[in-house]
C-alpha cells in the first residue's frame, strides 16, 4: 500500500465518522482540493464514469503536501466542530501544529488554555514555554516535533476536560496521528493519559513506562504545568524524555539541563 493510498483510507474513515455524527456537508479550502487534484492523473470522461482510476504512486517529495492537506482538512473540521459542549464558549479550536512529516516525537496534552484559545496554537502559555525548553533539551525545536491536545477546545475556567469531551475529540487526534505518523508519542499529564489509555492510574505510577496508542509507542510523563508547580519532578520528567531519545537511537544532547 502506498503512502497516498493509506492517507486516502485514513481520510475516508474520518469523513465516514463525521457522516455518522450527522455531518452531511463538508467545507474544504480550495487550496486543499487543488493539492489533491494535482496528484490525480488525467482520465477520459467515460473512464471517470465507469470506475475510479488507479491511485498515483507518491514519491517522497510528494508526501509533505499530501500530509499537510490531510491536516488542513482536520483543522477545518475542528474549526466547525459542535460535537460537545466545549464549542459553546471557545474562541477558536486549537488543532495543533508542528512537523507533519513523520516527526520523531508527538507531544499530546489535555486541552488548550486561555492563551492557546486566543492564539489558536497549542502550548503557547507558561506551560508551553516550559515545554519548549524540554523540547530543546532533547535536541529539537518546536517546528521539528508535533504538539497537540486530546481536546481541541478550551474547557471553561481551564477545568480538566470530561471523559465524554475527550472521547468526542479523539477521532480528530487519531486522524492526525494517521496523517503525520509520529515515531513516538509523549503523553503529557494524567488527563492526557486517561483520555488516551482509558487508565485511572496516577501519572506518578505510569510515567517512565512504555505503552502504545494507535500503534505508536507512547511514553507518559508529567505535564509542564505540573512541573511549574512542583519543580522537583523535573528530574523524573527529564529521565522519561531520555528514555524517548534512547528508543529513537538519539544521543542525549551535551548541553541538556535537568533544571529545565
Amino acid at each position: 500500500m502506498s503512502d497516498w493510498t493509506a492517507l486516502l483510507d485514513d481520510l475516508t474513515a474520518y469523513l465516514r465518522w463525521r457522516q455518522e455524527c450527522g455531518q452531511r456537508t463538508e467545507e474544504i479550502d480550495p487550496e486543499t482540493i487543488r493539492m489533491f487534484l494535482a496528484e490525480s492523473p488525467a482520465r477520459p470522461a467515460r473512464a471517470a464514469a465507469m470506475a475510479d482510476p488507479p491511485l498515483p504512486s507518491v514519491g517522497a517529495s510528494d508526501v509533505p503536501e499530501a500530509r499537510q492537506a490531510a491536516l488542513a482538512v482536520i483543522a477545518q473540521q475542528v474549526a466547525g466542530c459542535r460535537s460537545c459542549v466545549l464549542c459553546e464558549k471557545r474562541t477558536q479550536g486549537v488543532p495543533g501544529q508542528g512537523n507533519p512529516i513523520s516527526p520523531d516525537v508527538m507531544f499530546i496534552g489535555e486541552a488548550p488554555g486561555a492563551e492557546e484559545d486566543k492564539q489558536g496554537l497549542a502550548f503557547v502559555g507558561a506551560a508551553g514555554q516550559l515545554l519548549t525548553k524540554m523540547i530543546a533539551a532533547m535536541g529539537y525545536t518546536r517546528d521539528e516535533v508535533f504538539i497537540a491536545n486530546i481536546c481541541k477546545c478550551r474547557p471553561p475556567d481551564n477545568r480538566p476536560p470530561a471523559l465524554d469531551e475527550m472521547q468526542a475529540c479523539l477521532p480528530y487526534l487519531r486522524a492526525q496521528i494517521a496523517a503525520i505518523r509520529p515515531k513516538i508519542i509523549v503523553a503529557l499529564g494524567a488527563t492526557a493519559v486517561k483520555g488516551l489509555l482509558q487508565s485511572s492510574a496516577g501519572i506518578s505510577r505510569l510515567r517512565g513506562t512504555w505503552t502504545s496508542y494507535a500503534g505508536v509507542p507512547l511514553m507518559p510523563t508529567y505535564h509542564p504545568a505540573y512541573l511549574l508547580r512542583y519543580p522537583l519532578a523535573k528530574k523524573d520528567a527529564w529521565n522519561d524524555l531520555k528514555m524517548v531519545l534512547q528508543r529513537l537511537g538519539k544521543p542525549v544532547p551535551a548541553k541538556k539541563s535537568e533544571e529545565t
